[in-house]
């Protein structure tokens, strides 16, 4: 009885004490506005849109706005405005809308200095796919010609005619006429601002920020790749907004990027005098699951080797089709972080002299050499002070510029057009360059 009783005054007292929603955060990205809900626990909602005008209305259950919430002038991306008010013991929160647009929600479970997320991404009428080209800074640039390999589609047979007794047999037609075209195209470097948005990263104890310095760097380096002959840089992120880390190497599959490059700062409290840069490629054991992965479903998997169609190819010439691309990449990211940490150790320590391995996922492309740069340790003091400075920043991105023209001093990517003309059939074969 006693137990029962407990139990009853416990769910009495909770129902008393509301969930508090804490903080309203919005986030605009190029795909999407990101609407953040902190509240103290999780609850349930309902949610649904109105028009004329545009509106996301969503019911959180058994919630109450606390007092420190401020919505006044709140406005970003799609959501013009916020309103909020009691409904049926719970919380309504309205948000009034540019445009029509089609929500995604899900929750996040408490994780670090945050506790339950509900999250509403805004999806409007013109979603773009990548961001858009910066005007004269040009610091999101998509690459022209794919430089993938494509299989040649043979023209279908002629029908047989069976000549007349009398007809003269004609002769073989001449074989169709090959050219080789080699054509340059630009070098692309696709440039990764690690975190973004509701994921910050570190934060120094004089309050630098990851994210920002990373974006900071990225804008910097992707302006030096820009200004140089026959570079092209893209950024996976050109604004504080979070971009999930398989959209990273998404863009940069997109853009055809011959080489990525995820900038990080790093942080270990618990050990502050440990400072200076690393660079990591993605480990074997990475890779080993990301080839299971995309064995798994072979339909998903068509055109990641470099252009190499694998899906309909049975498992045992897709794994070796996989494993020899994986391979070469992994190399290509040796050869490539190995020039990196020359290049910066000439301006700044390096926590190791040589390449690390690590699994992470954003290092995870079949076809594109891929590296991760921590610049420097925002758990150390003068490390965090550098990486503030605007100067240091500059030296930075022009030591990652370095290394990466060093990687291409000899292995410049060509687009290779082999053209086999036959009657009004043209037919056409794209190779990138091997390393």
């Amino acid at each position: 009885m006693r137990g029962l009783t407990a139990m009853v005054l416990g769910l009495l007292a909770s129902l008393a004490h509301a969930n508090e929603l804490r903080d309203l955060r919005l986030w605009d990205g190029p795909e999407s506005t990101r609407v953040v809900f902190d509240l103290e626990a999780h609850t349930s909602h309902k949610s649904f849109t109105l028009e004329n005008p545009s509106r996301l209305v969503i019911d959180i259950a058994d919630a109450k706005l606390a007092g420190s919430v401020q919505l006044d002038g709140l406005s970003k991306g799609l959501v013009k405005s916020v309103r909020t008010g009691p409904r049926d013991g719970g919380l309504r929160v309205v948000l009034d809308l540019a445009e029509a647009a089609n929500p995604k929600s899900f929750g996040l479970e408490p994780n670090g200095q945050y506790g339950y997320r509900l999250i509403f991404d805004l999806y409007g009428s013109q979603p773009q796919n990548l961001p858009a080209p910066a005007p004269e800074a040009a610091e999101t640039v998509v690459a022209a010609a794919p430089p993938v390999v494509e299989p040649i589609s043979a023209p279908a047979p002629a029908a047989v005619v069976k000549p007349s007794p009398r007809a003269e047999p004609r002769p073989e037609p001449a074989p169709p006429s090959v050219r080789l075209a080699p054509a340059q195209k630009p070098i692309i470097v696709a440039i990764d601002a690690g975190h973004g948005g509701e994921d910050p990263g570190a934060r120094g104890r004089n309050g630098v920020i990851e994210k920002e310095v990373c974006l900071r760097i990225a804008r910097k380096l992707a302006r030096m790749v820009n200004e140089t002959p026959g570079y092209k840089a893209i950024l996976t992120r050109n604004g504080d907004y979070y971009v999930g880390l398989r959209q990273r190497t998404t863009i940069a599959r997109k853009a055809q990027a011959d080489l990525f490059v995820s900038i990080h700062a790093n942080s270990l409290p618990v050990a502050k005098n440990i400072r200076g840069s690393a660079v990591y490629v993605l480990s074997q054991r990475g890779a080993t699951s990301e080839h299971a992965k995309m064995l798994a479903s072979l339909e998903n998997a068509a055109d990641l080797v470099g252009g190499v169609e694998i899906a309909g190819k049975d498992d045992d010439l897709a794994s070796v089709l996989l494993d020899i691309s994986q391979t070469a990449v992994r190399e290509a990211s040796f050869d490539f972080g190995s020039r990196l940490l020359e290049s910066i150790g000439q301006f700044n320590p390096l926590q190791k002299a040589e390449v690390q391995q690590a699994g992470f996922a954003v290092l995870k492309a079949p076809d594109i050499p891929s590296v991760l740069v921590e610049t420097a340790f925002l758990s150390h003091p003068e490390d965090e002070r550098l990486l503030a400075a605007s100067d240091y920043q500059d030296s930075m991105a022009a030591s990652l510029l370095a290394g990466i023209k060093g990687y291409f001093s000899g292995y410049r990517p060509q687009q290779q057009v082999v053209q086999a003309e036959v009657g009004p059939v043209a037919v056409s074969l794209r190779r990138k360059n091997p390393h």
